[in-house]
């Protein structure tokens, strides 16, 4: 990943450009990194075939020290979220999902994965989500 000083790029992903596997297998989301600059790092991963795609969650409102989206993409993350839908982009070469906000609750990071379910056809309970609990017993290891 770049150099997170600076605003990224993103391009707009069609869901139905997806791999088929992610609307037909069980399919995991693991954070893989810690929440950095409005980005948590995460690997889909087909619970059938053992296939993995990187893809990342952009809180889309972090703007200090600077905004982690331009304002054209944060406002497609707004009204995708109010449609019922995610924002999906390409973000640094990496499939990425966009919500409004600055950070992710463990409630949010499972509205923003069955969101993604909803979008490439798949029914929610096909996805499944894997947060590593922090030390201090806190919530989700958010790796602050």
């Amino acid at each position: 990943m770049s150099d997170s000083g600076s605003t990224q790029s993103c391009s707009a992903v069609d869901a139905f450009d997806l791999p088929e596997w992610l609307g037909v297998d069980p399919v995991t989301w693991s954070a893989v990194g810690p929440l950095r600059h409005g980005i948590v790092p995460g690997m889909l991963h087909s619970d059938t075939s053992d296939i993995e795609l990187p893809c990342d969650l952009m809180a889309g409102d972090v703007a200090d020290p600077i905004a982690v989206v331009d304002e054209a993409t944060r406002v497609l993350i707004h009204q995708a979220w109010r449609h019922g839908q995610v924002h999906v982009v390409r973000r640094d070469a990496r499939l990425t999902l966009g919500a409004p906000g600055v950070d992710f609750t463990a409630p949010r990071v499972l509205d923003v994965v069955g969101r993604l379910a909803k979008a490439v056809g798949a029914p929610p309970d096909h996805f499944s989500v894997r947060l590593r609990v922090a030390r201090d017993g806190s919530g989700w290891d958010r790796g602050g």
